[in-house]
């Protein structure tokens, strides 16, 4: 699927399963933990779902474990490749994100959560105040990821 995001950038989306092979540059989990989503608070951003870049020489899978536990204390039970997607940036820099769906274990209490303030349960995004939303929470490629965990029956709202 194509579609053109709110900054006017070309959205290339591609759904993927486990035998499909990651290989962004980018990561993004969308975390659930009793039967809750899990969001982290980014400092500056506001409530979102965890992510971030995939490190040099580290693996895309890796890569998600190790950014959803520095930013909620999140420890993957299992973690399900679901999606895909380019933004065409204006610089013509590569973005690829890889998204997961990771059935979270448990939370450990951490004394710091990086960039963020760590983790937050909501049942849906529209019961986080608007005021406290990221951007990134309201971006049509990660709402389309989201649907993508509901159809796949990972999550029900």
């Amino acid at each position: 699927m194509e579609f053109i995001d709110k900054d006017n950038r070309r959205v290339t989306m591609q759904y993927k399963t486990d035998n499909d092979r990651p290989n962004g540059n980018h990561v993004l989990a969308i975390p659930i933990f009793q039967n809750q989503l899990l969001f982290t608070q980014h400092k500056i951003r506001g409530i979102e779902f965890p992510g971030g870049k995939v490190e040099q020489g580290e693996e895309s899978r890796y890569a998600i474990e190790r950014e959803l536990y520095e930013e909620t204390g999140g420890i993957a039970q299992d973690v399900h490749y679901i999606a895909q997607y380019d933004v065409s940036t204006q610089d013509r820099s590569m973005f690829k994100k890889d998204v997961y769906l990771i059935n979270v274990e448990q939370l450990e209490t951490k004394e710091d959560y990086l960039e963020t303030k760590g983790p937050l349960l909501y049942n849906h995004i529209n019961d986080i105040p608007t005021n406290e939303r990221s951007y990134l929470i309201q971006d049509d490629a990660i709402l389309h990821c989201l649907e993508r965990v509901i159809e796949l029956g990972y999550y029900q709202e």
